[in-house]
């Protein structure tokens, strides 16, 4: 089977190898399990791997490089016209020539595959949506185009749309879906210290507005002008890294919050075993990696109600939904911290619910799709 990907992920050339951020390189190698060749069409650059990035696992690869592009201001959408035949183009002959269709998005790839994608009403296809499904959110044009599409059955054909959350008044081709991190034999019952020590929070994720790091900063400084022995350590990377840092020095909580930058894999499922919280309250998800997996090591999660993070958190009964006013979520943390016995009940909750949604699993649903 020939499997053609069109993606906005930026990938890196390096040493014959084709790089990407590890949780979609990871995902998109269990999908190359069932599949002979591979066209992926994305942008490309040559250069060094981050810490973040690992290599596709795949020997026939047929990468068509497209230039990246943007609407996001009248200069970038001016350029962006010159360079949208070539890539229509490309995505049209991968296509062709592929015996699946698999689109990513929301992304400005996954716009333009939503409309080529039409012209093959008969190939077999998928589309990962990994953004927010919820019909209610606010979101940008160009994700409102792509989901329109995706779930018009009379425009998109013979495709399964994966989606996080189970939403009603879906049209038949929307399909709940999920992203998994750890397998089956990576399971273990993690039991955490109490609070009689240091009580640890961490943060995984960019460092940019939409993530909301600062507002985990000011939640961990408040509990601790309340008295409360707490840390926080933060994974990632990202353009307010410098104001946080300042904010940190400034406000004297060096010996308490702690930036760690991009880790790799082992080392935040290490910090994940030892913290008591993850902690996210980012303004847009689709299925918080984060979340997920600290739940998966028993860290009770602290997230904000977007997208399916409600139905993660089971609406509150293994984690804590933000309401996003610093003073009431400080008061809410507050209680779990005075009540040990209701923090390691709903941690077991939340491992118990994290670790039914392993690779296994996850590989046993993409073969069903793919040979469907």
């Amino acid at each position: 089977m020939r499997f053609a990907i069109i993606t906005h992920v930026n990938h890196i050339q390096h040493a014959d190898e084709y790089f990407g951020y590890a949780p979609y390189i990871r995902e998109m190698n269990i999908w190359f399990k069932y599949v002979n060749e591979v066209i992926i069409v994305a942008p490309l650059k040559i250069g060094e791997p981050t810490a973040i990035d690992i290599a596709y696992q795949q020997e026939k690869i047929d990468f068509r490089k497209v230039p990246d592009f943007s609407f996001t201001s009248f200069n970038n959408t001016l350029r962006s016209v010159f360079k949208l035949p070539v890539i229509f183009w490309n995505v049209f002959i991968a296509m062709k020539n592929a015996d699946h269709i698999h689109l990513r998005c929301p992304g400005n790839m996954g716009l333009i595959g939503c409309f080529v994608q039409i012209l093959f009403p008969n190939k077999s296809k998928t589309a990962k949506y990994a953004g927010n499904w919820d019909p209610k959110s606010r979101q940008p044009y160009t994700y409102k185009i792509q989901k329109w599409i995706l779930k018009n059955t009379f425009l998109t054909r013979n495709m399964h749309v994966l989606v996080y959350g189970n939403w009603d008044n879906q049209s038949k081709n929307i399909k709940p879906f999920f992203t998994a991190t750890y397998s089956e034999s990576e399971k273990r019952i993690i039991t955490k210290r109490d609070f009689s020590d240091t009580i640890e929070f961490m943060f995984v994720g960019s460092l940019t507005p939409g993530k909301n790091p600062l507002y985990a900063i000011q939640l961990i400084q408040k509990l601790l002008d309340k008295g409360f022995n707490t840390s926080l350590s933060l994974f990632g990377e990202g353009n307010e890294g410098i104001y946080l840092e300042n904010y940190i020095k400034t406000n004297k909580l060096e010996k308490n919050i702690i930036l760690h930058g991009n880790k790799d894999k082992e080392t935040l499922k290490k910090a994940y075993q030892k913290s008591h919280f993850v902690i996210l309250p980012s303004k847009s998800e689709g299925w918080p990696k984060a979340i997920a997996e600290g739940m998966f090591w028993s860290c009770l999660p602290i997230a904000s109600k977007v997208s399916c993070v409600p139905f993660m958190l089971d609406y509150g009964n293994r984690g804590l939904l933000l309401e996003m006013n610093l003073d009431e979520d400080a008061d809410q943390i507050k209680e779990i911290l005075k009540d040990e016995k209701a923090f390691f009940r709903k941690s077991s909750l939340s491992l118990k619910w994290s670790q039914d949604y392993t690779t296994d699993v996850f590989e046993t649903e993409i073969k069903k799709l793919i040979y469907k």
